[in-house]
């Protein structure tokens, strides 16, 4: 890797794929209008294009890829979704909450 931050092989990667997801959500929650849609909505569609893209661009596209971008997009936007609640801890603040009522 000669300095680049992002690569299309890293974006094909798994862990490529859900970090640049979770950043892009992150980063895209932010802009008046999105801010109003679902999360992880966004995130499976950030996913998608991004899996789309570094496929176009590797010269590896075909119908089998796209179908495939589906299904892995739901995987990544998934684990993006999964790492930004461990992340900012809002799921182990709530588990706190209901252990407290109990």
């Amino acid at each position: 890797m000669n300095g680049d931050f992002v690569t299309w092989n890293s974006i094909m990667s798994y862990a490529g794929a859900v970090t640049l997801t979770t950043i892009m959500t992150q980063f895209f929650k932010q802009i008046p209008g999105i801010n109003k849609m679902n999360s992880q909505l966004l995130a499976f569609i950030i996913a998608v294009l991004l899996l789309e893209t570094a496929t176009v661009f590797s010269g590896g596209w075909a119908f089998e890829t796209a179908v495939l971008s589906l299904v892995n997009g739901v995987v990544v936007a998934l684990a993006s979704n999964g790492t930004y609640d461990a992340i900012s801890g809002s799921k182990q603040t709530e588990s706190v909450k209901i252990n407290d009522k109990a």
